[in-house]
């Protein structure tokens, strides 16, 4: 065997499942493989000045690397069962929750000391909440920064690379069984192992799909997340944003009983672009150091799509819309409230007027012309709705990008140790369409790694 074990991606569910073998096995040889860059090489070309949209990079900087796609997200770190995956329901919700206070002391101690800790128990919101009929899901949340995150990110690959042998712009193009492990193929080489973790994030849902059916693993079909992204002055939100800086909120609508809910709030942050195999879409990141705020918040409004017979792909259609929205746009489109509810497409003139400067520069268009007709009409309910508890949501020159989607893979069929029906192979993190979350990827690979250890 080339190695003990060996980990397919370098998300956080890849890093924290390294560093508990390190922590409890050094002596087993790990390897690391990564489709993308090492951190330190890990550069977005988007400029702003010279290149102001995406120019499709063979292999994005936003979304793979050392770190994962949360490399470059505000680092929250949100310790609860309530959201952020379905890992309770495999290994116990207060396991799952003790697996994600022991992350947050891993971050603690390797650069994230000093954050602060933001939790929604006790607050006055959740009754303001409730008597507008929404909802504010119970949550503690560790926000890093994006700053203060790739901090972390780099103290703990200082401790892991003399330890484990990384393999960076390595991609994996398939695995197969072995008498005694697996095997791992990439372009020049293949390498074995007695046992063997996936952890290959959203981005990796494709790749996963096929790995499943390569191996005949059982799957079953997950949703896709569809929605805009929402710019508005910071001050709107800065009741909750200070109090409790991440505030999930659900509501369901009136008109379809859909469940709309606020995602990856990100105060004094910026909008910013993803691609995700090809398709732009747009997130959201924000900052600790002071000097790197702006004075627009901005958060995420998704609905929650799940299919049934005969169709199957949930990706697909989020994928689908996207590309719509890319062809109208050239990638991400950006429309004024104002204009949305009076079923006229934004322009660079009225964008212009605007009393707000957009954080990411995106082309004016009409988002009706791409977002289906229930999902606009519960966006701009949910807006309504947000304006009784934060007035101002609803003014006309918040902005709405679009389309933000968040692709999750098909959950894959593992037992109560994460594992498949092969010994020896785990999956784990967002690709295993188990977790949503950085909180419940990492704790995921702990977990794993313990149960190796064992």
């Amino acid at each position: 065997m080339n190695f003990d074990v060996i980990i397919i991606g370098a998300g956080p569910g890849g890093i924290f499942a390294a560093y508990e073998l390190m922590q409890h096995k050094p002596e087993l040889k790990v390897a690391v493989f990564e489709a993308g860059h090492a951190l330190s090489q890990r550069h977005c070309p988007i400029d702003g000045d010279k290149i102001k949209s995406c120019i499709g990079c063979k292999t994005c900087s936003i979304m793979s690397g050392f770190g994962g796609a949360g490399a470059f997200s505000d680092g929250k770190y949100n310790i609860t069962n309530d959201f952020g995956g379905t890992l309770y329901e495999y290994i116990g919700k207060k396991q799952a929750l003790d697996l994600m206070r022991y992350v947050d002391e891993i971050n603690l101690h390797h650069g994230g000391e000093g954050t602060k800790l933001y939790t929604t128990a006790g607050t006055r919101f959740k009754t303001l909440c409730i008597q507008n009929d929404l909802h504010l899901l119970d949550a503690s949340v560790r926000h890093l920064g994006t700053d203060i995150n790739y901090v972390v990110l780099e103290n703990l690959y200082a401790y892991l690379r003399d330890r484990v042998q990384f393999f960076f712009d390595t991609p994996v193009l398939s695995v197969s069984t072995l008498p005694d492990g697996y095997e791992i193929h990439c372009k020049n080489a293949s390498y074995s192992c007695h046992q063997c973790i996936i952890s290959v994030g959203r981005s990796g849902s494709k790749w996963m799909e096929q790995v499943c059916k390569d191996l005949e693993i059982p799957t079953k079909s997950n949703r896709v997340d569809i929605g805009v992204r929402v710019e508005l002055p910071a001050a709107v939100f800065a009741h909750l944003t200070d109090e409790l800086y991440e505030s999930k909120i659900v509501y369901r609508t009136e008109k379809y009983g859909d469940k709309i809910r606020t995602f990856c709030m990100n105060p004094k942050g910026a909008v910013v672009n993803e691609n995700t195999n090809g398709i732009i879409t747009v997130n959201g990141h924000s900052y600790e150091d002071p000097s790197k705020q702006t004075d627009n918040t901005n958060f995420a409004l998704l609905v929650s799509k799940h299919f049934s017979e005969p169709f199957k792909d949930s990706n697909g259609y989020g994928e689908s819309i996207a590309r719509l929205s890319n062809m109208l746009g050239g990638g991400v489109i950006v429309q004024r409230f104002g204009d949305l509810i009076r079923g006229r497409r934004s322009t660079p003139s009225r964008m212009e007027k605007a009393f707000i400067t957009p954080t990411l520069q995106a082309t004016p268009g009409d988002l009706s012309l791409v977002l289906p007709k229930r999902i606009l009409d519960g966006i701009i309910e949910m807006i309504y709705a947000l304006d009784k508890v934060a007035p101002g949501t609803a003014n006309e020159d918040t902005l709405l990008y679009g389309v933000e989607v968040k692709f999750y893979n098909m959950e894959v069929d593992v037992n109560e140790h994460l594992e498949t029906q092969y010994p020896g192979l785990y999956i784990i993190g967002d690709g295993s369409g188990i977790t949503h979350s950085l909180s419940h990827a990492s704790a995921s690979g702990v977990y794993v790694a313990r149960n190796i250890v064992k």
